[in-house]
């Protein structure tokens, strides 16, 4: 099972030695047993395979070839964790602090999508899995170097710390992109959520990205994927999964992928690798799991978003295929990521748990910063900087869940305490100015221009707290009320980059509360309610203010939301209506004060399942009301804020053809209002429509369990700005793509 072809002519510096294969890096720490386990995983026979990877929560697919049960000591995934039927999203999810929890008793809106449903979309990163979320956009660009979004209007994932958890707990997933390869779920939820996962690490405050990673199965498996994506990416990826042992209470997972190739946008290549290695037991008492993951990108010619300059209006988007970015521009990227989790039943009733990771990412890049647009025309003007960043992430928490009942009430308490650190160094030489064309890009001469010979520390952060929470229930678990609450610290430190000496610090303490209410008059039918909040860092006061170098309170986000959960046993559905409103700094008259706001409240719908015997529908539409409802300006007062629209909804079908056994076609519609690109509301890209076309086939060939899929992305190639940052920079929707793919098991 392992292939490994050397190519020639490759630029190679820190790359890998084979084409495909389970090499990442010659001078990786972690690759020599990564690839040493891959092949005692691939040369120990199998107890029980099965001719196709058994869905998360267990399942066995149409056609499927069923074994004898194997008794295995505890069970591959929660129940609440099973895929819906339709096998697109699951049953429940991780909640942070409170650990696993069914859709139906959470007082939130979440939405978990599974890796069966990733393998059939033929998504590639994070952001190609939560582009079918209604609450959720995708605010970076194809091509680009980070997965960033909006959730609810406001931004999650921008700069240069990963705002998304990796099972559970924030500083260990890879901090740019995360390759679905080695993802087994992910998970969406909606508002802020410092109760139950702690502080973002960049101050994220509209929702919780949660990715649960691929662990053992219960049956065995080995299965190889072939992929193709226009113009010409291709990639070869390996999954392998085993369970050892006499009660197969050892599992041991690995994820390999090969990936590279031009790709559809002008002078652009790109090459990823990716290893992937879960380790777990599950014991009868004991239950453990230790995540290694290594990925190496390379891409000439990335995308930058862009600026608008001040006084003139978006010039109409030109094809998707146009990069602006100089065809002698590159990124590189490597992240290290670990995660070891430990969970011990002292008895029935008290489990205790520990979690303990991080991550390490390097980046190199020549490219140009942030082009700016500079006319109607669509000129452009960039400076190019050869860049070198360390991010440096590490986290650890502890705690305890128990059981116990008060007379007829039951409780279920969580406490717990963890702590979080990271630290960026980065440093930059620039060249000279570029103009350029989003028409027409024009190539500049290559410009030579060393890369810094130090990488000085810019920053460095600490947030740590202690959370207590207890979900009350009644009356058969009809009613259930969580009340929570968490002790937060903060301290950030900036650093000077030349002398190395603190040019400011912050160390500030902040208490958010959690109240969230269930009620289940029906089987089928929960109505919910919260209240939580969420942290923002608070301001430092600049020098331009009166109170120069004041340090402020962290920032408090607070959501009220209602809702009522439907389910029909064939379709699930959420309708929420919620209110968030954000506090921030600002400047009036010579006085830095926490006095603005931006509110965004709005209606929710999401829904999944199968709606008929061979057909399954996944999406929903969410209607944002946002304002600027205060500022210091009356250019801005009562404004839209940036990046935010009025209308965001999404639908997706899959039909099982009757006349052809084992086809299935694929369609998505994904459309997104008009969005301001600045607060006084004098610059917007207009709201635009996609469609989304595919095919799959299920199959035997030679006795092989075969899965062959085709789609194209942007069907009818529409031309379209998509994505406004926070930061007003807009990013050029991606030109029509075709995939392909085949999986085989053996």
């Amino acid at each position: 099972m392992i292939i490994c072809v050397s190519p020639s002519g490759l630029p190679s510096i820190g790359a890998p030695k084979c084409l495909f294969g389970i090499w990442l890096k010659p001078w990786a720490k972690c690759r020599a047993w990564l690839f040493a386990g891959a092949i005692g995983v691939a040369a120990f026979p199998a107890v029980a395979q099965t001719q196709s990877e058994e869905p998360a929560g267990g399942e066995v697919r149409k056609n499927e070839r069923q074994l004898p049960a194997v008794t295995v000591t505890a069970a591959a995934y929660d129940d609440v964790t099973e895929p819906y039927p339709g096998g697109q999203v699951a049953r429940g999810g991780r909640l942070g602090l409170l650990g696993n929890n069914g859709v139906m008793d959470t007082p939130f809106s979440v939405t978990s999508y599974t890796s069966q449903r990733m393998e059939d979309q033929q998504a590639v990163t994070l952001a190609e899995v939560l582009k079918s979320d209604p609450s959720t956009r995708f605010t970076g660009q194809i091509g680009g170097v980070t997965d960033s979004f909006y959730i609810r209007g406001f931004p999650i994932n921008e700069g240069n710390l990963s705002e998304v958890a990796f099972d559970g707990v924030y500083g260990v997933s890879p901090n740019y992109h995360l390759f679905t390869e080695y993802l087994d779920r992910v998970e969406v939820l909606k508002g802020p959520a410092a109760l139950l996962y702690g502080m973002s690490p960049n101050s994220g405050v509209g929702g919780v990205v949660n990715v649960v990673p691929k662990r053992s199965l219960v049956s065995d498996l080995t299965r190889f994927t072939l992929d193709y994506a226009s113009d010409s990416q291709v990639g070869g990826a390996v999954d392998l999964s085993r369970r050892f042992g006499e009660a197969r209470e050892f599992g041991i997972r690995f994820n390999g992928l090969h990936r590279q190739g031009p790709t559809p946008l002008d002078n652009q290549k790109s090459r990823a690798e990716v290893g992937a290695l879960s380790l777990d037991y599950r014991g009868e008492r004991l239950r453990t799991s230790l995540d290694l993951i290594e990925q190496y990108q390379w891409v000439d010619a990335p995308t930058r978003p862009f600026l608008m300059a001040p006084g003139i209006q978006v010039p109409s988007a030109p094809d998707g295929r146009r990069n602006v970015t100089q065809p002698w521009a590159w990124w590189k990227s490597n992240d290290v990521s670990t995660l070891l989790r430990a969970e011990y039943d002292v008895s029935d009733k008290l489990t205790l748990f520990v979690n303990a990771g991080g991550t390490r990412t390097d980046v190199a890049r020549f490219s140009e910063q942030t082009p700016t647009i500079l006319n109607a025309a669509g000129d452009t003007s960039a400076l190019p900087q050869n860049w070198k960043f360390q991010v440096n992430r590490s986290s650890f928490d502890t705690g305890l869940r128990a059981k116990f009942d008060t007379g007829s009430v039951k409780h279920a308490v969580a406490l717990q305490a963890n702590l979080y650190n990271d630290r960026i160094a980065n440093a930059r030489n620039s060249g000279t100015t570029v103009l350029s064309n989003i028409y027409a890009p024009i190539a500049s001469p290559e410009q030579v221009v060393s890369a810094p010979q130090n990488v000085p520390k810019v920053s460095a952060s600490t947030l740590s707290s202690v959370a207590l929470a207890d979900t009350l229930s009644a009356w058969e678990d009809r009613v259930q009320l969580t009340l929570g609450v968490r002790h937060q610290e903060v301290k950030s430190d900036n650093f000077n980059t030349t002398s190395g000496a603190k040019s400011s610090s912050y160390d500030k303490t902040a208490v958010t509360p959690l109240a969230g209410l269930v009620v289940k008059p029906w089987d089928n039918v929960s109505f919910y309610a919260n209240y939580v909040e969420g942290l923002s860092k608070g301001d430092i006061a600049p020098a331009t203010a009166s109170n120069a170098g004041q340090v402020f309170s962290p920032y408090k986000t607070k959501q009220q939301e209602v809702g009522v959960k439907f389910d029909s046993g064939r379709i699930l559905a959420t309708l929420a209506a919620f209110r968030v409103t954000k506090p921030s700094g600002q400047l009036n008259g010579t006085v830095f004060a926490i006095d603005s706001e931006q509110r965004n409240q709005g209606l929710e719908l999401a829904l999944s399942g199968e709606a008929y015997r061979g057909i399954r529908l996944i999406g929903g539409v969410t209607l944002l009301d946002a304002e600027l409802t205060k500022t210091n300006s009356a250019a801005t007062q009562g404004n839209r804020p940036v990046g935010v629209p009025t209308v965001m909804a999404n639908l997706g079908a899959e039909w099982d053809l009757p006349w052809v056994a084992g086809m299935t076609l694929t369609g998505a519609v994904n459309f997104t209002g008009k969005e301001y690109v600045n607060q006084a509301n004098t610059q917007s890209v207009p709201g635009w429509t996609t469609f989304d076309l595919g095919a799959r086939y299920k199959t035997k060939l030679y006795g092989k369990s075969t899965t062959i899929r085709a789609g194209v992305m942007n069907a009818f190639n529409r031309k379209y700005w998509s994505g406004v940052a926070s930061f007003s920079t807009i990013s050029l929707g991606a030109p029509r793509t075709v995939f392909a793919s085949a999986s085989v098991d053996f």
